[in-house]
């Protein structure tokens, strides 16, 4: 089921009003928002609730064991079953293909092909988001950081709950279970600003990513070597704008959907393409899995309070699982790994300036000194744009591997963007304008939308609901025809 839909449009107002006239009776609230989560999900395919189940009671009970016990070596021995028990049902389900595709390649390259045990699997949606859900639950219960859940039923829905189930964000038990425990309450501020964001997110996915795939980017990618180095920088572009509109334009609708019920999601893009660092960009996109990364995987590995190597390994391993995490393919291995090298790149380099351009430090005063304070006082204007842009072009050139289909395509696409031969065939005004407003808004203030939401809470809710009826006619008038899935519905 897409947001974008009637089917959910009709789904969501039949929860809505069933939530709120049960919001005395926390209990019966909560069994409601679990089926209706299990009826959202199981319309991809019913069998994915099994799994979703599954994984919803292994999570409880090991949260019990792991918060009931006192034993440092058992408790640590419980959560390592737990999570390898989360992550084997991970790799099976997103990596046995891909396991045995590049197994046989191998063995077929030293000439001893065998015959493997090849399965059809279809990958469930959105089990990369809810495993990690899972295991951030018990690694936080072990820390001690959130108490293991007496209730079944609040794991369940914490785990299942619809808005963010299938591509985020990804939520935090603590964040979340203490919501499970009050009263749901909505004001009109939280309603007008979940008003905005889903309207902003409709516009952003059905318009502007829709026309961007449609118009440009699947057709140049497909077959990238037919088209001149101009339609190829525009594509690339043009997909870093789709990518971004789509996912999240996914995870505005979901905050927005919460709010409604009563609950709180925290942000997951803050302006991205503003960001003047590789680091910087990391903490703007996907905040809910790039924190994730950061909490459970980075400073496990020892962060950044070991020797220089082991920080730079650290940091490479983190992005380079983090592209797997993305997709079975070698195209997402070499997206993750890409970013994990230019972030130490980038580390090193700045570690190497600030040393070099701090007040002048070991020139003296004379004019190398002067020159060092001149450049480090234009740093904050001058070098805060060249930063954008190279930041920029840096994820641009990783988004080309990671919308490719093969790795030879993508290289394919890279040669492409030296030959300008051909004139270009999709550099239209629309076009051209779309990619150019959609970066630009990204320069807007952060907090944007929560002052349009501040201006309409004094509306009342008769208002506020028409506002959000007739915008998702007006959207759907100007959307193309067709709804496409969101992009992160295949991680």
């Amino acid at each position: 089921m897409l947001f974008p839909t009637l089917d959910f449009a009709l789904f969501f107002v039949i929860v809505f009003l069933i939530a709120w006239e049960l919001r005395r009776d926390m209990d019966a609230r909560k069994l409601v928002l679990v089926l209706a989560s299990y009826f959202f999900y199981g319309y991809w395919d019913p069998r994915f609730t099994l799994l979703l189940a599954g994984s919803s009671l292994l999570n409880y009970a090991a949260g019990r064991a792991i918060g009931g016990m006192n034993d440092g070596a058992m408790r640590k021995w419980v959560l390592g079953v737990a999570i390898a028990l989360n992550l084997a049902v991970l790799a099976f389900f997103k990596y046995y293909g891909f396991f045995l595709d590049s197994l046989a390649d191998m063995l077929v390259t030293l000439g001893i092909e065998r015959d493997l045990p090849f399965l059809e699997v279809i990958l469930p949606v959105g089990i990369s988001f809810f495993t990690f859900q899972g295991i951030s639950y018990l690694v936080d219960v072990y820390r001690r950081h959130v108490d293991a859940s007496r209730s079944v039923l609040d794991i369940f829905l914490y785990i299942s709950f619809f808005p963010q189930l299938v591509a985020g964000p990804i939520v935090r038990a603590a964040h979340f279970l203490p919501q499970l425990e009050r009263t749901p309450h909505v004001n009109r501020r939280m309603a007008s600003l979940a008003v905005v964001l889903i309207l902003v997110g409709l516009f952003k996915k059905m318009v502007i990513a829709n026309y961007l795939a449609t118009e440009v980017v699947d057709n140049v990618f497909f077959d990238p070597t037919i088209y001149g180095g101009g339609d190829l920088l525009l594509g690339v572009y043009a997909y870093a704008v789709q990518i971004y509109c789509d996912f999240s334009a996914y995870s505005d609708i979901a905050i927005g959907v919460a709010a409604l019920l009563g609950y709180r999601f925290p942000r997951n893009f803050d302006h991205p393409y503003r960001a003047a660092s590789l680091q910087e960009f990391w903490r703007r996109w996907h905040i809910s899995l790039s924190t994730w990364l950061r909490d459970y995987l980075y400073i496990p590995l020892g962060g950044s309070h070991g020797s220089t190597f082991k920080t730079y390994r650290n940091l490479f391993l983190t992005m380079f699982l983090g592209g797997i995490w993305h997709g079975a393919a070698w195209t997402f291995v070499f997206w993750g790994a890409f970013h994990g090298a230019m972030l130490g790149v980038e580390r090193a380099v700045s570690r190497r300036w600030e040393a070099y351009a701090g007040n002048g430090n070991g020139y003296g005063g004379g004019v190398l000194g002067t020159l060092m304070g001149i450049g480090r006082a234009i740093q904050g204007s001058i070098g805060t744009v060249l930063g954008i842009v190279l930041t920029f072009h840096l994820v641009c050139f990783a988004w080309i591997f990671f919308r490719a289909p093969t790795f030879s395509s993508a290289w394919n696409y890279v040669i492409g963007l030296f030959d300008w031969s051909q004139p270009s065939q999709y550099a239209s005004p629309f076009i051209v304008g779309m990619v150019a407003l959609s970066l630009a808004a990204h320069f807007l203030p952060s907090n944007w939308a929560v002052g349009v939401g501040r201006m309409l809470q004094r509306a009342s809710w008769i208002v506020l609901g028409l506002m959000l009826g007739f915008g998702i006619l007006a959207i759907e008038a100007m959307a193309p025809e067709g709804v496409a899935p969101f992009i992160y519905f295949q991680f």
